[in-house]
């Protein structure tokens, strides 16, 4: 976008000097490279906006996926815990049955 609207502001310089004095041509050159280093400092702002924004998408899916790591994680260990404490209730309640058979 940017090299075409330098090609188009070219053209039209080129156009226009032919006709000009050599005081109109400085201004229209001037007027052309403003143009042109205005378009050059839009696209440059706007890509960096752009790489900024991209960046802190990055970070918050980084933290994002750091959590969801986190929870998986504390998730396991409490299901480990409560099979854990599940087995031991299951034994104790055989034991207890057991017993009870042996006293019949």
């Amino acid at each position: 976008m940017r090299t075409s609207l330098l090609a188009a502001v070219a053209v039209l310089s080129v156009a226009g000097l032919s006709a000009c004095s050599e005081k109109a041509q400085t201004n229209l050159e001037n007027a052309g490279s403003a143009i042109g280093n205005d378009v050059s400092n839009a696209v440059d702002d706007a890509g960096a906006k752009i790489d900024n924004g991209l960046d802190h998408a990055g970070h918050a899916i980084d933290n994002g996926a750091e959590r969801i790591g986190a929870a998986s994680d504390n998730a396991a260990a409490d299901a480990k815990r409560e099979a854990g404490e599940a087995k031991h209730d299951v034994g104790t309640t055989l034991e207890k049955a057991g017993n009870d058979l042996k006293k019949e």
